[in-house]
């Protein structure tokens, strides 16, 4: 069975309980950001998220934990990434934090999985998106939680495939 990790920067909770759920699908435990190990890296299939802050910053946590990954190769490894974020109040910079995991990823040679569209987003602009596709899955929380579930869900489904 595929190693499965998940490692979230949540200032709210709402990333923590996306991650709770996605890790749980996966029958494992999520991880903080900000209690990670080097070792918490190691996986057929890593998942990292993060609420984006500011004018498209990283959530705290991760603002001082990105420079672990620094020091981890991720060559070979498949990489998901996820982001909440505000597109009403934020539009221009919505789930830029996921672009910025993702980003991050690729230059220590991980393969990006789990892209989405970005049908049905009303925001302006993202570091996340790429000819019409999101890196990774993107969650509003503050305008659309009542799709937060099934977005989730169908991610899931698509990243099972991944490791099956």
């Amino acid at each position: 069975m595929a190693v499965v990790k998940v490692i979230y920067g949540s200032s709210t909770g709402n990333t923590e309980s996306a991650a709770t759920v996605i890790a749980g699908a996966f029958g494992t435990e999520a991880v903080s950001i900000a209690n990670a190990k080097p070792e918490d890296f190691e996986a057929d299939l890593l998942i990292l998220g993060s609420s984006t802050w500011g004018l498209g910053e990283l959530q705290d946590d991760w603002a001082s934990g990105i420079a672990m990954l620094d020091g981890i190769d991720l060559t070979g490894k498949k990489v998901a990434v996820f982001g909440l974020g505000d597109q009403n109040g934020f539009g221009d910079t919505f789930v830029d934090a996921m672009g910025i995991l993702a980003e991050k990823a690729k230059e220590r040679g991980a393969a990006i999985v789990g892209e989405t569209s970005t049908a049905g987003y009303t925001h302006t602009a993202s570091a996340a998106e790429q000819d019409g596709k999101f890196c990774g899955l993107a969650l509003d929380d503050n305008n659309e939680q009542d799709k937060t579930a099934d977005r989730i869900s169908r991610w899931i489904d698509q990243l099972k495939q991944t490791v099956a």
